[in-house]
C-alpha cells in the first residue's frame, strides 16, 4: 500500500481499509478509495498530493469500467445497503464480544473498522440515526478498550452509564501526536474517565466523528463481518411446503402509493437482498416487512 503524502495522512487509515479488502471484498475496497479521494481533494495543495489523488482516481475509473455489471459499484442505493449491512454486522459482532467481556485486538479492530465504514457510507448519502449512533459508539469503544488494554486495565463491558461525551473524549484531539502502534499516545482520548454510577440507561456516545485520522492499529488486518455458525438449515432457510404453510395472503393495497413511497419500498427490498448475501435472514425479513407495510398501508414503519 502506497503511503499518502504528508498533507494527506488523514486518509491513510481509509486507504489501509481498502488495501486490506482488495482480495476479500472488492466493494468495500472500491468505496474506501472513493471516500479517500473525496476527502483528500478538499485538502490537497502540493503537487505530490495531487499526483497521489490522480492515481487513486485512475484506479477507480478503471475498476468501475471493469465492474460495470456489479450494482454494488454502479448503483448508489445498492452500494449503500451493502456497506451499511457490512458495517452493522461488524458492529454487532464487536458489541456482542464486548458485552461478553471477550476483549482483545480483534474486538477493538472490529469496532474500529465498522466506524470507518460508517464514515465511508457518507459518500452515498446521509447516515440513518441508528448508523450515526453506531458510528459514534464504535469509535469511542474502540479507543476505550485499546487504552484499557494498553494500560493494563480491565475494560468495562458495554456502555459506561451516565458518562458525558466530553468526559469520554478529548474532543479537540490536542493530545494526539504519535500514530505508530504501540506508542505511548492516548490518541487524544481521555483514558481516565470518571467512575460512572450504575444505571440501565445507555449514554450518548461521543459526538466527534473524525477521531481516526491517525490509525493506532495500522499493523492489524481489518476483519471481515463474521458469518453465522453453520446450521442444519443454512441461513435459516427452510424449503416452502404449501401443505404445511399457514402464511396469510398479504392484503391488497388500499393506499395511494406515491413515487417517493415506491422508491422507499425498492430500497427496503434491496436492503433485504444485501442482507441475504450474508445469510442474515432476520434483517432480510425485517426489511421485506417494512416494504410490505409501506405498499399495503402507505405508512413507513
Amino acid at each position: 500500500m502506497a503511503e499518502a503524502p504528508t498533507g494527506l495522512k488523514h486518509i491513510q487509515a481509509y486507504l489501509k481499509i481498502a488495501a486490506d479488502h482488495d482480495q476479500r471484498d472488492a466493494v468495500v475496497a472500491y468505496w474506501a478509495r472513493v471516500y479517500s479521494l473525496q476527502t483528500g481533494i478538499k485538502s490537497a495543495k502540493q503537487p505530490d498530493e495531487k499526483r497521489f489523488l490522480l492515481k487513486i482516481m485512475d484506479w477507480l475509473e478503471g475498476f468501475k469500467k471493469a465492474n460495470k455489471d456489479n450494482e454494488s459499484i454502479t448503483n448508489d442505493t445498492v452500494a449503500q445497503a451493502y456497506l451499511e449491512n457490512y458495517a452493522h454486522r461488524l458492529f454487532t459482532y464487536a458489541d456482542q464480544q464486548d458485552r461478553a467481556s471477550n476483549f482483545g485486538k480483534n474486538v477493538v479492530k472490529s469496532f474500529y473498522t465498522s466506524a470507518m465504514i460508517y464514515d465511508i457510507l457518507t459518500v452515498l448519502g446521509e447516515l440513518s440515526e441508528e448508523a450515526k449512533q453506531n458510528r459514534k459508539y464504535a469509535k469511542w469503544k474502540a479507543a476505550y478498550i485499546h487504552n484499557c488494554l494498553k494500560n493494563g486495565e480491565q475494560p468495562h463491558p458495554g456502555p459506561l452509564p451516565n458518562e458525558e461525551d466530553d468526559e469520554l473524549l478529548n474532543l479537540d484531539g490536542s493530545n494526539s501526536t504519535p500514530s505508530e502502534p504501540g506508542s505511548s499516545s492516548s490518541m487524544g482520548w481521555n483514558t481516565q474517565p470518571n467512575q460512572p454510577e450504575t444505571s440501565p440507561q445507555q449514554p450518548s456516545p461521543p459526538s466527534n466523528t473524525n477521531t481516526f485520522n491517525n490509525d493506532p492499529f495500522m499493523n492489524i488486518r481489518a476483519p471481515s463481518p463474521p458469518k453465522d455458525p453453520e446450521e442444519k438449515n443454512p441461513g435459516g432457510f427452510v424449503a416452502f411446503d404449501p401443505e404445511q404453510s399457514n402464511i396469510p395472503v398479504p392484503p391488497q393495497s388500499k393506499a395511494a402509493i406515491s413515487p417517493e413511497m415506491m422508491i422507499k419500498a425498492q430500497k427496503y427490498c434491496k436492503f433485504a437482498g444485501s442482507a441475504l448475501t450474508y445469510e442474515d435472514v432476520p434483517t432480510a425479513i425485517e426489511n421485506l416487512q417494512k416494504a410490505l407495510r409501506l405498499l399495503t398501508t402507505g405508512q413507513d414503519s
